[in-house]
């Protein structure tokens, strides 16, 4: 029997990102013993990486702006396939968590008269993104971590888990994982655990998703029991680097466009105006007429399509690159220099600059960026109760991006970073609510500790077998052309045909030598959740018979309105892991109330 290490907590959280580290400052307010569990380091969490600013209905910029007028464009951005619950939440709720992150030290830009400012974004009446340039993910994760560190919270840093533990009642009761640097085996028992991992790109070839994103909270949530939906509803953000080809996927954020950049094709042409109309009449709209109203609500005061939300975006640079109007290397151009001074452009956009002057030898402040579109963020994820953030299964809680319902097919631009502390904090008010009315610590099931550990250490146990570089390449290449941007039935079949035969060799991985810093081992555990995880989306691309949002299929351009009553809801049994059959049930949204219903009645 192997030896490893074990600590005991109340709660734990899986994931240092926004949604944990708000997660953990939550149930430490409330006196319980918590640790944070991150597979990088401390700081290094993907939010970093989110540049363009945290939508809250401030009103500082336009007073008319308010929760309900976010609440309506997250929904419509959503094509209404969001829980309108959790939208209502986050709309109403965004605003305090702005202001406590300024009142722990965040550094927001500001008015002339000293009031946070806001940008405009994708998909937003109002401008109502509050930033720090382009560096917001990084001002909201310096912040949240000074806070966290102030507080003692216990930190786990390149700590890896592997699965869930859950006790004989079925409730969640820890956690097994490794150290990365050594190899060695550690077990967490907790009365309750918090999954926020964020998200699955890198299962895909371009992508702006660190090499965290891997679908681990996704698959570890799934093969405890609980359920995912909408894994189908995939976001290619419009704007990722084409070139050079070893930065390809790496994020332009938002902003850009939101301070006045515009797209072009070779032809120098600002082609987004000559997808305006049809796309809305392609959407989600029960009638011509109710798309019509959409676009002119979303287009008063003259906003550029470039604004329009990301999916529309996505589409359209992907429709010039295959006509044939393309930039040199695959993509369009996006161009600020000859719309906005150097001055405006290095101020405004810091990152951007050096991120383009560093990475590809490009000056934005004189030549255009070539973008086009990258795997960016999934929309579905493990199902939560709106007000709690409880999965179904006893004891385990989600938040953040592995957390589906929230944004429905489709999420806007800046609802991201809103969402991290949203539901980061209601989450741990949600455990701590739970941890409260139990008594007894958990205790270590020795057995079934020992079983993922023999499973993860049997790519050892072979002398020859795959590679698993080999299989990433295969993997990653197949999603990109099969369960990318544009999808058709027969190709998510095959899909789905190919993903078993991954699996297969999955199970006949080789690893040499140790465990110490040894990176193939390390991809080798990381592969059966990203196996599980695209095989979700492929079930839920192909029995979603329509365009929404994310999800477009080519054989379906039409929003078809008995989908966009179901969330696609996925499921495995108790225990189980990769190989084990998926089930895909539909299942009818939750029902929005009259009173916010009315809401899009009003906006009519």
């Amino acid at each position: 029997m192997a030896d490893y290490e074990h600590h005991s907590y109340d709660v734990i959280i899986i994931g240092a990102g926004g949604a944990g580290l708000r997660a953990a400052i939550e149930a430490k307010q409330r006196g319980l013993r918590v640790a944070l569990i991150c597979k990088s380091l401390l700081g290094k969490a993907h939010t970093v990486m989110a540049e363009g600013g945290v939508a809250a209905a401030m009103g500082n910029v336009y007073p008319e702006d308010n929760w309900q007028v976010h609440f309506r464009d997250t929904m419509r951005g959503g094509k209404m396939l969001n829980n309108w619950r959790m939208a209502q939440l986050h709309a109403q709720e965004a605003p305090d968590r702005v202001l406590e992150l300024e009142e722990w030290g965040a550094l927001f830009d500001r008015t002339k008269d000293g009031k946070i400012t806001q940008r405009d974004f994708g998909g937003h009446r109002y401008a109502r993104l509050a930033h720090v340039g382009d560096r917001t993910g990084l001002e909201l994760i310096r912040t949240l971590q000074q806070k966290a560190v102030s507080m003692d919270i216990d930190v786990f840093m390149e700590c890896k888990i592997l699965r869930l533990l859950r006790d004989d009642n079925g409730a969640v009761s820890g956690a097994v994982g490794y150290w990365r640097p050594t190899g060695e085996f550690i077990t967490f028992s907790a009365k309750a655990v918090i999954l926020a991992t964020g998200g699955v790109g890198k299962s895909w070839k371009y992508t702006s998703n660190s090499w965290e994103g891997t679908g681990d909270g996704h698959a570890i949530a799934l093969w405890a029991g609980a359920e995912l939906i909408d894994m189908e509803c995939i976001q290619f953000h419009p704007t990722g680097m084409v070139w050079p080809l070893s930065v390809r996927g790496i994020l332009v954020t938002e902003g850009v466009r939101g301070d006045g950049g515009v797209l072009r094709n070779s032809e120098g042409k600002r082609f987004m105006f000559d997808y305006v109309a049809d796309m809305f009449r392609a959407e989600t709209a029960e009638s011509e007429e109710e798309a019509d109203k959409w676009y002119d609500d979303h287009t008063a005061g003259r906003r550029p399509p470039e604004l329009l939300p990301r999916d529309e975006v996505a589409r359209s640079i992907n429709t010039e690159v295959k006509a044939g109007r393309g930039s040199p290397h695959g993509g369009v151009f996006l161009d600020i220099a000859s719309r906005r001074s150097a001055e405006f452009i290095r101020r405004r956009l810091p990152s951007m600059y050096h991120q383009f002057m560093e990475l590809a030898g490009v000056d934005i402040t004189a030549t255009p960026m070539e973008v086009g579109p990258t795997c960016h963020y999934i929309m579905g994820g493990v199902r939560v109760e709106a007000d709690t953030a409880a999965t179904g299964i006893p004891g385990l809680f989600a938040a953040g991006e592995v957390a589906g319902g929230m944004h429905g097919s489709n999420r806007l631009g800046g609802n991201s970073l809103s969402d991290l502390i949203v539901f980061g904090r209601r989450a741990g008010m949600g455990a701590a609510d739970y941890v409260e009315g139990r008594a007894d610590a958990q205790t270590l099931d020795v057995a079934q500790v020992q079983s993922i550990i023999d499973e993860s250490l049997e790519p050892y146990t072979r002398e020859t077998g795959e590679n698993p570089y080999d299989i990433q390449r295969d993997l990653q290449e197949l999603m990109q052309s099969n369960v990318g941007i544009i999808r058709t039935g027969s190709e998510l079949d095959e899909a789905l045909v190919q993903l078993e035969a991954l699996k297969v060799r999955v199970d006949n991985i080789s690893v040499k030598g140790g465990r110490v810093y040894n990176p193939a081992w390390n991809l080798a555990t990381d592969l059966p959740a990203m196996l599980t995880v695209s095989t979700c989306a492929a079930l839920g691309a192909q029995a979603r018979k329509e365009s929404r949002g994310g999800h477009t299929r080519e054989d379906f351009p039409k929003a078809d309105p008995e989908f966009g009553k179901v969330n696609m809801v996925l499921s495995q049994p108790t225990g189980s892991g990769m190989n084990a059959d998926v089930k895909l049930d539909p299942q009818p949204i939750l029902t929005m109330p009259d009173e916010l219903k009315a809401l899009f009645e009003e906006a009519k």
